[in-house]
């Protein structure tokens, strides 16, 4: 089957599914591609994919990507899930340390060129991981952003070569925190504090009412996106 045949066969299954649950999108995904993973970030959507997971699919791999410049409650939200679920979360490293990175890009690298500081700690790394599955699986949702707009339930992903599902993307940050309520999921306490998206220390502010739910994200540049979905 070559990529065109692929990805027509994909948008044929994401238009039969786009009013399924996300539990459904997740047990087709997990039951067509045994080799899938999940990237997670620790935000509010994630949490509870990894909530719903674990109920449906416990032994699928999921995965952090490490990029050393993490808040502590981010690490933090890491350890109390890895407690409660009794699971392991596959840590994936840039390649160079954050010296080496100074040394080679010079210091503060995220305030002179933030995309090339995501491309060595998020994109790479992402890259590196991804080449190891055929399918994953991600927490975006199509109000975060409009370079999200028109994410679909199962897509062909182009830039990684694999098949992506976003169970949650016709999800609104309402039914986000009603799951988190109402099946008690742990979650990242900074979200309490105005940090509706978080990523890493250097590069996340709280967000001010009013202002775009990721407007906290390379707050003072065009930036939007660190190169994961897009």
């Amino acid at each position: 089957m070559n990529l065109l045949e692929k990805e027509q066969l994909i948008q044929v299954k994401a238009e039969e599914l786009e009013h399924a649950g996300p539990e459904e999108i997740i047990r087709y995904a997990v039951e067509t591609f045994p080799n899938i993973t999940f990237a997670c970030s620790f935000g509010a959507e994630d949490v509870v994919l990894v909530d719903m997971l674990h109920k449906i699919s416990p032994s699928t791999d999921v995965f952090y990507l490490d990029t050393d410049f993490h808040f502590k409650e981010t690490y933090e939200t890491r350890d109390q899930m890895m407690d409660k679920y009794q699971m392991e979360f596959v840590r994936v490293s840039p390649q160079l340390t954050p010296e080496e990175q100074a040394t080679k890009h010079g210091e503060e690298l995220w305030k002179s060129d933030p995309n090339t500081c995501c491309n060595i700690r998020k994109v790479e790394p992402l890259t590196r991981i991804l080449s190891q599955y055929e399918a994953w699986i991600t927490g975006i949702r199509r109000d975060q952003a409009p370079t999200r707009a028109n994410a679909k339930k199962i897509e062909y992903d182009v830039k990684f070569g694999l098949v992506k599902f976003n169970p949650l993307a016709d999800w609104t940050s309402e039914d986000v925190w009603n799951y988190i309520r109402t099946n008690n999921v742990s979650y990242n306490p900074l979200h309490d504090q105005n940090y509706p998206s978080i990523g890493c220390e250097h590069c996340t502010r709280p967000v001010a009412p009013g202002e775009d739910p990721r407007a906290g994200r390379w707050s003072g540049n065009d930036k939007t996106e660190c190169g994961l979905h897009k």
